[in-house]
Protein backbone atom coordinates (compact mmCIF):
# COMPACT_ATOMS: atom_id res chain seq x y z
CA UNK A 1 0.00 0.00 0.00
CA UNK A 2 1.11 3.45 -1.08
CA UNK A 3 0.40 7.10 0.36
CA UNK A 4 -0.80 9.27 -2.47
CA UNK A 5 -0.38 12.14 0.38
CA UNK A 6 1.50 14.87 -1.34
CA UNK A 7 4.28 15.41 1.97
CA UNK A 8 6.83 12.10 1.44
CA UNK A 9 9.06 11.95 4.27
CA UNK A 10 11.77 9.41 4.01
CA UNK A 11 14.11 8.11 6.91
CA UNK A 12 17.85 6.48 5.81
CA UNK A 13 18.90 4.90 8.58
CA UNK A 14 22.48 2.96 8.76
CA UNK A 15 26.03 3.10 8.87
CA UNK A 16 28.89 5.46 7.59
CA UNK A 17 27.68 4.32 4.34
CA UNK A 18 24.63 6.11 4.67
CA UNK A 19 26.08 9.32 6.17
CA UNK A 20 28.18 9.33 3.33
CA UNK A 21 31.72 9.93 4.51
CA UNK A 22 34.21 10.82 2.38
CA UNK A 23 32.06 12.82 -0.17
CA UNK A 24 33.48 15.97 -1.05
CA UNK A 25 30.10 16.67 -1.78
CA UNK A 26 28.58 15.92 1.25
CA UNK A 27 25.62 14.33 -0.30
CA UNK A 28 26.80 10.53 -0.30
CA UNK A 29 23.87 8.74 -2.18
CA UNK A 30 21.04 9.41 0.18
CA UNK A 31 21.54 12.84 -0.21
CA UNK A 32 21.99 11.96 -4.37
CA UNK A 33 18.61 10.13 -4.26
CA UNK A 34 17.32 13.12 -2.22
CA UNK A 35 18.18 15.65 -4.29
CA UNK A 36 16.84 13.88 -7.14
CA UNK A 37 13.23 13.90 -6.37
CA UNK A 38 12.92 17.39 -5.14
CA UNK A 39 14.14 17.91 -9.21
CA UNK A 40 10.97 16.27 -9.90
CA UNK A 41 8.84 18.43 -8.00
CA UNK A 42 8.52 15.84 -5.43
CA UNK A 43 7.35 17.59 -1.69
CA UNK A 44 10.05 15.46 0.02
CA UNK A 45 11.76 15.72 3.63
CA UNK A 46 14.33 13.20 4.11
CA UNK A 47 16.89 12.75 6.91
CA UNK A 48 19.93 11.31 6.97
CA UNK A 49 20.43 9.23 10.27
CA UNK A 50 23.53 7.71 9.18
CA UNK A 51 26.45 6.99 12.01
CA UNK A 52 29.41 5.91 11.56
CA UNK A 53 30.86 2.85 13.48
CA UNK A 54 27.32 1.74 13.76
CA UNK A 55 26.59 -2.05 13.34
CA UNK A 56 22.92 -3.69 13.32
CA UNK A 57 23.17 -3.53 17.36
CA UNK A 58 23.72 -0.15 17.00
CA UNK A 59 21.32 0.57 14.86
CA UNK A 60 18.31 -1.90 16.54
CA UNK A 61 18.69 0.06 19.54
CA UNK A 62 17.93 3.56 18.15
CA UNK A 63 15.88 3.68 15.31
CA UNK A 64 12.13 3.53 15.88
CA UNK A 65 13.06 6.12 18.36
CA UNK A 66 14.78 8.25 16.05
CA UNK A 67 12.04 7.76 12.94
CA UNK A 68 9.07 7.68 14.89
CA UNK A 69 10.00 11.67 15.56
CA UNK A 70 10.33 12.60 12.21
CA UNK A 71 7.60 10.51 10.19
CA UNK A 72 4.25 12.24 11.35
CA UNK A 73 1.14 10.52 10.79
CA UNK A 74 -0.33 12.78 8.20
CA UNK A 75 2.55 12.38 6.07
CA UNK A 76 3.63 9.27 3.55
CA UNK A 77 6.11 7.97 5.97
CA UNK A 78 9.21 6.03 4.50
CA UNK A 79 12.06 4.61 5.49
CA UNK A 80 15.42 2.57 4.16
CA UNK A 81 17.94 0.83 5.80
CA UNK A 82 21.21 0.09 5.10
CA UNK A 83 24.19 -1.37 7.14
CA UNK A 84 26.14 -4.25 7.29
CA UNK A 85 30.17 -3.83 7.10
CA UNK A 86 30.66 -2.90 10.40
CA UNK A 87 29.02 -6.09 11.50
CA UNK A 88 31.68 -7.65 9.58
CA UNK A 89 35.10 -5.96 10.69
CA UNK A 90 37.25 -7.97 12.37
CA UNK A 91 38.43 -6.86 16.29
CA UNK A 92 41.27 -9.16 17.35
CA UNK A 93 40.54 -11.69 14.76
CA UNK A 94 36.70 -11.51 15.80
CA UNK A 95 33.63 -9.84 14.18
CA UNK A 96 32.75 -7.17 15.60
CA UNK A 97 28.40 -8.85 15.72
CA UNK A 98 28.53 -12.68 15.03
CA UNK A 99 26.81 -13.66 12.54
CA UNK A 100 23.68 -14.89 14.25
CA UNK A 101 22.92 -11.93 16.35
CA UNK A 102 23.39 -9.79 12.34
CA UNK A 103 20.51 -11.85 10.91
CA UNK A 104 18.59 -11.91 14.33
CA UNK A 105 18.64 -7.74 14.35
CA UNK A 106 18.08 -7.76 11.07
CA UNK A 107 15.22 -9.23 11.44
CA UNK A 108 13.82 -7.98 14.52
CA UNK A 109 14.50 -3.93 12.88
CA UNK A 110 12.23 -5.06 9.61
CA UNK A 111 9.80 -6.84 11.34
CA UNK A 112 9.15 -3.97 13.31
CA UNK A 113 9.47 -1.61 10.71
CA UNK A 114 7.27 -2.94 8.20
CA UNK A 115 4.01 -2.77 10.28
CA UNK A 116 4.47 0.84 10.44
CA UNK A 117 6.39 1.87 7.71
CA UNK A 118 7.20 1.76 3.94
CA UNK A 119 10.43 -0.05 4.16
CA UNK A 120 13.58 -0.79 1.53
CA UNK A 121 16.56 -2.03 2.35
CA UNK A 122 19.74 -1.17 0.28
CA UNK A 123 22.53 -4.33 1.02
CA UNK A 124 25.87 -3.71 2.11
CA UNK A 125 28.64 -2.51 -0.38
CA UNK A 126 32.01 -4.05 -0.87
CA UNK A 127 35.12 -3.24 0.39
CA UNK A 128 38.75 -2.48 -1.10
CA UNK A 129 39.74 -5.63 1.09
CA UNK A 130 38.73 -9.12 -0.43
CA UNK A 131 38.61 -11.02 2.82
CA UNK A 132 36.32 -8.03 4.41
CA UNK A 133 34.24 -8.34 0.94
CA UNK A 134 33.84 -11.85 1.62
CA UNK A 135 32.07 -11.39 5.01
CA UNK A 136 29.93 -8.86 3.40
CA UNK A 137 28.82 -10.91 0.50
CA UNK A 138 28.08 -13.59 3.38
CA UNK A 139 25.74 -11.35 4.85
CA UNK A 140 24.57 -9.96 2.33
CA UNK A 141 22.55 -13.25 1.08
CA UNK A 142 21.74 -14.21 4.27
CA UNK A 143 19.76 -10.22 4.09
CA UNK A 144 18.30 -10.53 1.33
CA UNK A 145 16.85 -14.14 2.23
CA UNK A 146 15.46 -13.26 5.39
CA UNK A 147 14.26 -9.58 3.67
CA UNK A 148 12.54 -11.79 0.98
CA UNK A 149 10.76 -14.04 3.76
CA UNK A 150 9.20 -10.93 5.74
CA UNK A 151 8.10 -9.06 2.47
CA UNK A 152 10.38 -6.20 2.52
CA UNK A 153 12.28 -5.09 -0.97
CA UNK A 154 15.97 -5.70 -0.72
CA UNK A 155 18.77 -4.10 -3.19
CA UNK A 156 21.87 -5.96 -3.16
CA UNK A 157 25.03 -3.65 -4.79
CA UNK A 158 27.53 -5.44 -3.46
CA UNK A 159 28.53 -7.25 -7.07
CA UNK A 160 27.57 -4.06 -9.27
CA UNK A 161 29.87 -1.60 -6.79
CA UNK A 162 32.51 -4.60 -6.87
CA UNK A 163 32.11 -4.31 -10.91
CA UNK A 164 32.07 -0.62 -10.86
CA UNK A 165 35.71 0.97 -11.92
CA UNK A 166 35.28 4.38 -9.34
CA UNK A 167 33.75 2.70 -6.31
CA UNK A 168 37.02 0.39 -4.94
CA UNK A 169 39.43 2.58 -6.15
CA UNK A 170 37.90 5.69 -4.12
CA UNK A 171 37.37 3.75 -1.32
CA UNK A 172 41.51 2.65 -1.27
CA UNK A 173 42.67 5.69 -1.66
CA UNK A 174 40.61 7.85 0.35
CA UNK A 175 40.63 5.70 3.78
CA UNK A 176 40.28 2.17 2.92
CA UNK A 177 36.50 1.66 3.36
CA UNK A 178 34.53 4.84 2.22
CA UNK A 179 34.07 6.35 -1.62
CA UNK A 180 34.02 9.88 -3.25
CA UNK A 181 31.19 11.49 -5.19
CA UNK A 182 32.06 9.09 -8.38
CA UNK A 183 31.14 5.94 -6.28
CA UNK A 184 28.25 7.76 -4.15
CA UNK A 185 26.73 8.71 -7.71
CA UNK A 186 27.29 5.21 -8.91
CA UNK A 187 25.43 3.63 -5.62
CA UNK A 188 22.67 6.45 -5.75
CA UNK A 189 21.97 5.40 -9.73
CA UNK A 190 21.77 1.65 -8.62
CA UNK A 191 18.69 2.72 -6.24
CA UNK A 192 16.95 5.34 -8.36
CA UNK A 193 17.03 2.87 -11.26
CA UNK A 194 15.69 0.00 -8.93
CA UNK A 195 11.97 -0.78 -9.40
CA UNK A 196 10.97 -0.82 -5.98
CA UNK A 197 12.25 2.64 -5.40
CA UNK A 198 9.74 5.27 -4.91
CA UNK A 199 10.60 8.44 -6.52
CA UNK A 200 11.71 6.80 -10.27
Amino acid sequence: MLHTLSDQRVCFVGDSFVQGTADPLCLGWAGRLAQHAVARSINLTHYNLGIRRDTSRDIALRWQQECTARLPKDAAQRVVFSFGVNDTTLIQGAQRIATGESIGNFQHILSAAAHRFHVLVIGPPPMPDAAHTHRVERLDQQFADLALALNVPYLSVLDDLRKDPHWLREAASNDGAHPGAHGYARLAELVQTWDKWWFR
